[in-house]
């Protein structure tokens, strides 16, 4: 019997872990482009237009993460097409932290 509850425990937290964790992970991935945009902004490897684009770009992935969230669950489908613009953030903060163009 003891066994029994322990595997179902077991079974049942394993199954919430995915649920969780995806979530985590998308807000995860905009809080580190959020730390990256503000290190290029503190060593200067971002202009302030530069900055203001991409705080932009994390800002209309904020908003449709809300829309996406909004009837209360996350599909696959809006997962990946969040991903997707995140892995393009990403792609324009590297860009723009590595060009020839400096604050200074």
């Amino acid at each position: 019997m003891k066994r029994t509850v322990t595997s179902l425990l077991v079974g049942v937290a394993l199954c919430a872990v995915p649920a969780v964790a995806g979530a985590q992970t998308i807000n995860g991935i905009e809080h580190r482009e959020q730390l990256r945009i503000r290190q290029g902004i503190r060593s200067g490897e971002l202009t302030r237009t530069e900055a203001r684009r991409l705080e932009a770009e994390q800002a209309r992935i904020r908003v449709d993460e809300r829309f996406a969230r909004a009837d209360g669950r996350l599909t696959p489908k809006e997962r990946e097409r969040l991903h997707k613009e995140l892995r393009h953030a990403s792609r324009d903060i590297y860009r723009q932290k590595h060009d020839n163009q400096d604050r200074n």
